[in-house]
C-alpha cells in the first residue's frame, strides 16, 4: 500500500434537503434560516416555476427577477441588485440551473445575502463557494465562503421537464468537476471518494434518462451524483479543464455545459501522463483509459462531440489557446501553448481524445 499524500480537508457548511417533493419544505427552510423577504431568481424559461414557488411563500416572496443570464454577466448582476434593494429583500431563492445559482452567488458576494437554491439541472455549483463572472468578454472566478448557498433543496421532480440533451450536457459538466478533483493539487481522500461515487451515479443515471426522461429514480440518481461532483469542486481546486471552459465561455459565449462535455476527454488525455496514478480509479470505472472511456460514454448518450458544433469558429482556436496561457494556474502537466492549441483543435473537430 502506498502512503497517502499530505492533505488538508475543510468541510463546507451547507444544509442539503434531498428527495421527491422537497420543494414543499421551502417555507419551512426559509423560516429556519431567518429572513422574511425573498427575491426569487431564475431565467426567463423558469419564470412559471418561480411564480409557483412565490405563490407558495405568499407575503414572504418579495419579487421575481427572471433575467439571469449564462456566464453571470456583471451588468445583469447590477440589474438584479437594484431589484433586490427596490423590493427590500433580505435573502435570495435561486430556481433553475447554474445560471440562476450563479446570479444568486454574485449578489451574495456583494451584499452577503443568505441563499436557498432549488436546482433543476445537474450543474453542482449550488454546493460550491466558487463564483464565475463575465465582464468585457473575459470570465474570471473567485472562491469565497460568502457565495456558498446556505440551503439546497434537491427535488428530482423539478428536473423531470429538463430536456434530454440538456440533462446529458449538465451531467457531463458535473462529471468534469469530479474528474479534475481526482488529480487536484489539494486533493484529499474524502473528495476523491465523492468524485468516484458521483461519477458512478451519473454513469448509471444518464443512459437511463435517455431511455426514459420521466424515470424519477434515474433523475434522483443523477441529482445525487451532481451533488457529490459539485461538492468536489467546492473543496478542491481545479486545473486546465476548467480554465479552458472559462476561456471558451467567457470569450466566445459557448454554452457552458456542452463545452465541458466536449473538452473534458481531451484534457484528461493531455494530463494522463502526469496524473496516471490519480486517474487509475477512473480508468477502472470505465474499463479503459479515462479519456477514451468518457468520450465513448458521452457519444453513447448523445452528447455533442465537437466545439465547431456549438459555435466556435476554427479561426478562434488560436485565440483560445493564447487566452489559456495568459495567467498562471496549477496543472499536473506543464502548460504548453502548442500542445494546448492542438488539444483545442482536436476538440474543435471532434477527434478522438489523444
Amino acid at each position: 500500500m502506498h502512503a497517502l499524500h499530505a492533505f488538508c480537508y475543510e468541510a463546507l457548511p451547507a444544509r442539503i434537503v434531498f428527495g421527491a417533493g422537497a420543494r414543499a419544505r421551502l417555507g419551512d427552510e426559509l423560516e429556519r434560516l431567518g429572513p422574511t423577504r425573498a427575491l426569487l431568481l431564475c431565467t426567463a424559461s423558469q419564470r412559471a416555476l418561480a411564480q409557483s414557488l412565490a405563490e407558495r411563500l405568499g407575503s414572504r416572496a418579495a419579487g421575481i427577477f427572471s433575467g439571469a443570464a449564462m456566464h453571470t454577466p456583471v451588468e445583469v448582476t447590477a440589474q438584479a441588485l437594484r431589484v433586490y434593494e427596490e423590493v427590500a429583500a433580505d435573502c435570495i431563492i435561486a430556481v433553475g440551473g447554474g445560471t440562476a445559482t450563479g446570479l444568486g452567488k454574485a449578489i451574495a458576494w456583494r451584499n452577503d445575502a443568505p441563499q436557498i437554491v432549488l436546482p433543476t439541472t445537474y450543474a453542482g455549483s449550488e454546493v460550491t463557494p466558487v463564483l464565475g463572472q463575465t465582464e468585457n468578454g473575459a470570465k474570471t472566478t473567485l472562491r469565497d465562503r460568502r457565495v456558498l448557498p446556505e440551503v439546497v433543496l434537491y427535488d428530482p421532480e423539478l428536473t423531470l421537464g429538463l430536456p434530454v440533451a440538456v440533462s446529458i450536457a449538465s451531467g457531463l459538466n458535473a462529471i468534469a468537476h469530479a474528474a479534475e478533483g481526482l488529480y487536484a493539487r489539494d486533493r484529499n481522500p474524502v473528495a476523491s471518494l465523492a468524485a468516484l461515487e458521483g461519477i458512478r451515479a451519473l454513469r448509471e443515471a444518464l443512459p437511463a434518462l435517455v431511455s426514459d426522461p420521466l424515470d424519477l429514480l434515474a433523475r434522483s440518481q443523477a441529482q445525487y451524483g451532481a451533488w457529490l461532483c459539485g461538492s468536489v469542486l467546492g473543496t478542491v481546486g481545479m486545473a486546465l479543464h476548467h480554465k479552458l471552459c472559462h476561456v471558451l465561455g467567457g470569450a466566445f459565449n459557448l454554452p457552458h455545459a456542452d463545452t465541458h462535455a466536449i473538452v473534458l476527454p481531451h484534457v484528461l488525455a493531455y494530463n494522463a501522463p502526469a496524473a496516471a496514478d490519480c486517474l487509475r480509479p477512473l480508468d477502472e470505472l470505465f474499463g479503459v483509459a479515462a479519456a477514451a472511456g468518457l468520450q465513448a460514454f458521452a457519444a453513447a448518450v448523445g452528447a455533442p462531440r465537437a466545439l465547431r458544433d456549438i459555435g466556435l469558429q476554427e479561426s478562434q482556436v488560436d485565440q483560445a489557446a493564447d487566452l489559456a496561457m495568459t495567467s498562471a494556474y496549477w496543472n499536473p502537466r506543464p502548460l504548453q501553448r502548442d500542445a494546448i492549441r492542438a488539444l483545442l483543435h482536436r476538440a474543435w473537430r471532434g477527434d478522438p481524445a489523444a
